[in-house]
């Protein structure tokens, strides 16, 4: 069975063959080292997946959930045409300081609002205040909440939304009922939610890399 480094060492070759050295990103990464931010953004091969998503789905409003050091951001920021919004939703302040730093770096802050946060309270606002429909939702905070921001999402959502989960597999414990990991369960109830609701379409795919042995769920909503 391949390894960890047999998985990086492929990453590395995907990477540099597909997703070309760009200075800005690389900004954001170390600026968010140097902050002191954990390293739990996406691989770059999936930063240019979520664009890629982007632009295949013509998204003009996106939300994400989980900010980071903005990272996921300005990958999904990019792909926004001239007038498009992203709302992107941090519960630290420190993290979306060192955020709102590097979105102002890669030229993107006329087209982003930051909201800070614990994520189900800024969600719940966004619905109160009639934001969106958004075309596409990207999930990538606390698994336990899960569950909450598929309902807040569904709110804030029309037929054709794109909704996408990040790592909902796990290193694999997503397929254990018993594992009493906080972030699994919270995972596994929402997946289970997604399969009892009618509105969506959606599927599950597993991931190795870089970053190890994860995955992360699509949907679409129907009407």
């Amino acid at each position: 069975m391949p390894s960890q480094d047999r998985w990086a060492e492929v990453d590395d070759y995907l990477t540099g063959l597909l997703v070309p050295e760009d200075p800005v990103l690389d900004h954001v990464l170390s600026a968010s080292a140097a902050a002191g931010l954990p390293p739990i953004n996406v691989a770059p091969n999936q930063g240019k997946l979520l664009h890629l998503l982007a632009v295949i789905t013509r998204a003009h409003t996106i939300l994400e959930v989980g900010t980071l050091g903005g990272y996921s951001t300005v990958w999904l920021g990019r792909a926004l045409p001239e007038h498009g919004r992203l709302v992107t939703l941090e519960g630290d302040p420190r993290h979306a300081e060192v955020a709102r730093s590097n979105l102002e770096a890669a030229g993107l802050l006329g087209k982003v609002d930051i909201h800070i946060g614990p994520a189900q309270q800024t969600m719940a606002q966004l619905v109160t205040a009639g934001m969106g429909p958004f075309d596409l939702i990207f999930l990538d905070a606390d698994k336990q909440g899960y569950p909450a921001y598929l309902d807040y999402s569904l709110s804030l959502s029309r037929p054709g939304t794109v909704l996408i989960a990040d790592n909902v597999v796990r290193d694999g414990r997503v397929a254990d009922p018993d594992s009493g990991d906080g972030a699994v369960e919270g995972v596994r109830s929402f997946l289970e939610l997604v399969a009892d609701e009618p509105r969506l379409s959606a599927t599950a795919v597993q991931t190795v890399g870089a970053k190890g042995y994860d995955g992360f769920a699509l949907a679409v909503v129907g009407s």
